[in-house]
């Protein structure tokens, strides 16, 4: 169901007239018509995708929060590339990335409902990882040297803005103040959880005595931090809501690694591995679905007349695998069958 009270097209319209008024007086007009349209195009896009989204049920507020956050951050980020000095044929690539990151991190962070300062500073993080990341890859190709990729990782056009605006307030005024110019950190109200999440307290270590359940969500959180974040949502999914915000807020703890006992985090993360499924489970298991797929995209006679030249054990395991059942053979040779049977639909 569509968002009530949500007009995404307006709200990037008007996101990208104020956009308009603040880029930078020294561009020219291909960087400028660059930055206007780069906010524009994601605010609509990230707009429409939440507008149409029947997963996680955003609200108004929400939608208008993560919306604006995506443009602001795109106009930050679409400056800080033309100062750079970056060829444009590389400047897209950058910003896709960097927006489907805010995006991705957005939706995790409103879902967990976490605070709005956590929020913000969790995607400022992601933002300055997935710059980073961006320029370090142009660097590794050898299509930019370190020196550009040295002068791009400085760039901050946000933090030059801020400190702007922190040199006029201590300034002594000499007219009455201006209307504050240029993007802010976003101030909208993000909507709480009936019961708010406890602040983090991690001025001690985290000791063996804590609740067994915490001990393992921190576990979780220590190894979450070495996935990438496409998969952090897929992971979180499967935990109770309180739970993954409680995974989601140790992740970003500074240092985690040092507060925790090492020798308890082995002892649960052991404890953990002995409940979930042995890697040859999950791996037949996932052959298992693979040959159903491909099974059923087959015509039945073109399937018939495959499975009749193969050997006896072939035809075994594809049938078996069609009822959801794994015939017992070394889970290599099956992958084989497996990629042999979907390369023939």
């Amino acid at each position: 169901m569509a968002i009530q009270g949500f007009d995404y097209e307006a709200f990037a319209q008007n996101l990208t007239t104020q956009a308009q008024e603040i880029v930078p007086a020294d561009f020219n007009a291909n960087q400028k018509q660059y930055v206007v349209n780069t906010l524009m195009n994601f605010s609509r896009l990230a707009g429409e995708a939440l507008y149409n989204d029947t997963e996680n049920n955003f609200n108004a507020d929400q939608a208008v929060m993560i919306t604006q956050i995506i443009a602001e951050w795109s106009f930050h980020k679409s400056v800080d590339l033309i100062r750079s000095g970056i060829p444009q044929q590389f400047w897209d690539p950058i910003m896709q990335k960097i927006a489907f990151t805010i995006f991705e991190i957005a939706k995790q962070t409103f879902k967990q409902n976490l605070p709005q300062d956590q929020i913000l500073q969790l995607i400022e993080h992601h933002v300055k990882k997935a710059w980073d990341e961006a320029l370090q890859e142009l660097k590794d190709r050898n299509l930019i040297d370190e020196g550009l990729r040295e002068k791009a990782a400085g760039q901050s056009n946000i933090d030059s803005m801020m400190q702007d605006m922190q040199q006029q307030e201590s300034s002594p005024p000499q007219a009455p103040p201006a209307p504050a110019a240029g993007p802010q950190k976003p101030q909208a109200p993000v909507p709480a959880s009936a019961n708010p999440p406890a602040a983090i307290d991690m001025s001690k270590p985290i000791e063996a005595y804590k609740p067994p359940k915490l001990l393992k969500l921190v576990a979780v959180a220590l190894l979450l931090k070495r996935v990438t974040d496409d998969r952090v949502q897929t992971i979180l999914n499967r935990f109770e809501q309180d739970d993954a915000g409680t995974v989601l807020r140790y992740m970003y703890v500074d240092d985690l690694e040092e507060k925790v006992d090492p020798t308890v985090t082995m002892r649960v993360l052991e404890d953990i591995g002995r409940n979930l499924p042995s890697a040859t489970e999950v791996n037949t298991n996932m052959l298992v679905e693979r040959v159903k797929s491909a099974a059923e995209m087959m015509d039945r006679q073109k399937l018939e007349s495959f499975v009749q030249v193969e050997r006896p054990n072939v035809r075994r395991f594809i049938f078996n695998a069609m009822e959801g059942e794994f015939y017992k053979m070394p889970p290599r040779v099956a992958a084989v069958i497996a990629s042999h049977l979907e390369h023939s639909v």
